[in-house]
């Protein structure tokens, strides 16, 4: 599908078809959804998705996860009229934080860490990722959010797959993504029937 082509009936979760296959082998990850944000409507789509759970939720605050998960928390926290607080791989702020060792994706052990300025008991805090797989990553940013006690509403990703730590978030944390549930068992899978097709 064309990046930026607009198909007249958009159905649900039409966008992920814009997604793209890895073609750089097993050390990075197995596709690429940020194609998807070079299409306006089909980024516009995605945060409407993402933030239909929440539509009846007070949120003080958007928190996105270094670094894709930037660009997908910055459009929300902009669509809600709210502001972002970036979680960073640690040591890349010149400021005081908080910080979380976790295990990412690809099993290696990392440290997340976040200003200790502007989180406060009592805020409430939608937590945006683009991407969960194994959970890893989602859950550091979850501690370093209620460490400073705060409380997180929910979580967002463009997709969450059904792995151990996946499937925990789910059951622990308000959430959403933008999957219909006849692709999930083919995201579980971490194989998508679309990429047949990608040119």
């Amino acid at each position: 599908m064309d990046t930026i082509v607009v198909p007249q009936k958009r159905r649900n979760g039409w966008y992920l078809s814009l997604m793209a296959p890895n073609t750089r082998g097993p050390k990075f990850a197995w596709l690429d959804p940020s194609r998807l944000y070079c299409n306006a409507q089909a980024l516009s789509d995605c945060v409407k998705d993402l933030l239909k759970p929440f539509k009846n939720e007070t949120i003080d605050l958007v928190a996105g996860i270094d670094a894709m998960g930037f660009i997908l928390g910055s459009a929300v926290a902009t669509s809600l009229g709210k502001g972002f607080l970036a979680i960073r791989k640690a040591g890349h702020l010149c400021v005081q934080t908080h910080t979380q060792e976790y295990t990412d994706y690809s099993g290696r052990g990392k440290v997340m860490e976040v200003r200790v300025d502007v989180l406060k008991p009592g805020h409430r805090v939608l937590i945006v990722d683009q991407w969960i797989e194994t959970g890893g990553t989602m859950k550091a940013a979850l501690k370093l959010v209620e460490n400073q006690g705060a409380t997180v509403v929910g979580i967002a990703a463009v997709a969450i797959e059904n792995s151990e730590g996946g499937k925990w978030l789910k059951e622990n944390y308000k959430y959403s993504h933008c999957v219909p549930n006849e692709l999930q068992a083919q995201i579980d899978n971490q194989h998508l029937e679309f990429f047949k097709n990608f040119n």
